[in-house]
């Protein structure tokens, strides 16, 4: 099996100004070539679609048009034509339908001020360097320090690719690594839980327990907006304007980080504490597209959450069940089954009108996702709105909904 293992790098100012190179000479490969592209459609000739045949096109012209190109490692070139052939072919699968999802345009050039600088290798000596735990060995760059032992990360697997990209003003490397299949694991002694996600409370589990949301964004907002703002101060493309975007990336960087460390170590608990999982099928992508919500479920991670839970437990032999997004998990009573028509969202202790039982809301719900969790797993697959033919009615849209009002400032989505 593959695994991906991610490193910040530690280089010296030599080494950073090799990388920038690097990075520079990919992103002009791929403009040459997307430029070639498109003049060999305009001339109505077979065009160079694929890596091989972009590749052989570069090999033949850039001692003519890129003199200078041996001063970096062939394989910048590469990872450019394999990024843009990627890129041409998702466009194409998208506009005939083999690809699902949003639609996926044609190629863009790559502008140096808005694009992350990052290559890749794929073949040559690269990787780790035998007794030096801390440092990774880039072609026409040397040996480069990392912050952290990557040998003991990476262990006996084999390196396969490795990529490199800048952001936030530092540099990573992360290694593709090949791995044996590991033995079947043993599930966790703990028994069966229901998670129910929500923005106040951001996982509360069907034992009673939960997890607070520590609403990572809204507590770095004042430094991010203050850096923001220097930034709009700052006339576009100066140096001090350059300066104050990095300031407000390092900030946006830190936030992110934050927010993953958190789901990082909520995933990991979990998967190494209970046997089965039960989780709602929460379409965030509906969530998000409320502009009074958007923050808050954003700064909530619900997608990596459920991201990090589903190939974790793989890791731990936790069993993951994915519950039907239109279960009323919030709106059924976990201790006779009645089913309330309206619930709104600012009802926070659940009260059944049919045995008079009074709970808090999200336990409630938790207790119910566990509940449907036991039944055999079926995943969601209904993908909502989706019209095979246009002239259709649309699809009922698969967002959980509450009755409310304008005045609570939720417009009718359920956020436990």
């Amino acid at each position: 099996m593959y695994e991906a293992v991610k490193v910040a790098l530690d280089p010296t100012p030599r080494q950073e100004r090799l990388l920038e190179g690097h990075a520079g000479a990919a992103r002009f490969a791929y403009n040459l070539m997307l430029a070639h592209i498109q003049s060999q459609l305009a001339r109505n000739e077979k065009a160079d679609w694929s890596m091989y045949a972009q590749r052989r096109w570069w090999n033949e012209w850039k001692n003519e048009i890129a003199p200078w190109w041996g001063e970096y490692s062939k394989e910048a070139y590469n990872s450019a034509f394999e990024s843009l052939a990627a890129a041409l072919k998702n466009h194409f699968d998208s506009k005939t339908g083999r690809r699902k999802g949003k639609r996926m345009g044609w190629p863009k050039f790559k502008s140096k001020r808005r694009t992350t600088p990052r290559f890749a290798y794929t073949t040559g000596s690269f990787g780790l360097i035998d007794n030096d735990p801390k440092a990774l060995k880039l072609p026409r760059i040397g040996r480069v320090h990392c912050m952290e032992n990557i040998a003991r990360r990476v262990g006996d697997a084999k390196v396969v690719r490795m990529s490199v990209s800048r952001r936030a003003g530092r540099w990573y490397a992360s290694l593709t690594v090949e791995r044996g299949d590991p033995p079947n694991p043993c599930a966790p002694k703990g028994g069966a839980v229901g998670v129910d996600l929500g923005v106040k409370t951001l996982a509360a589990f069907s034992d009673g327990t939960g997890i607070a949301n520590p609403r990572h964004l809204k507590r770095g907002l004042r430094a991010l907006g203050h850096a923001q703002r220097a930034l709009g101060r700052r006339q576009e493309g100066s140096r001090r304007w350059s300066k104050a975007k990095a300031r407000v990336q390092r900030a946006q960087a830190r936030i992110a980080a934050q927010r993953h460390d958190g789901l990082h170590k909520l995933t990991d608990w979990l998967t190494r504490t209970y046997a089965d999982i039960s989780i709602e099928d929460l379409n965030v992508a509906g969530m998000v597209g409320n502009h009074r919500l958007a923050q808050a479920v954003s700064d909530c991670g619900f997608a990596e959450l459920r991201r990090q839970l589903v190939y974790k437990s793989a890791r731990t032999g936790a069993a993951i069940h994915i519950i039907d997004r239109w279960y009323p998990s919030s709106k059924t009573c976990s201790n006779c089954g009645t089913v309330k028509a309206k619930l709104s969202l600012n009802e926070r202790t659940y009260v059944c009108d049919a045995c008079g039982l009074r709970i808090d809301r999200d336990l409630n719900a938790a207790i119910n996702i566990n509940v449907a969790g036991s039944a055999p797993e079926t995943l969601n697959t209904r993908g909502g709105d989706a019209r095979h033919d246009r002239h259709a009615p649309a699809a009922q849209t698969p967002v959980k909904r509450e009755p409310s009002n304008a005045r609570q400032g939720v417009w009718g989505l359920e956020l436990h």
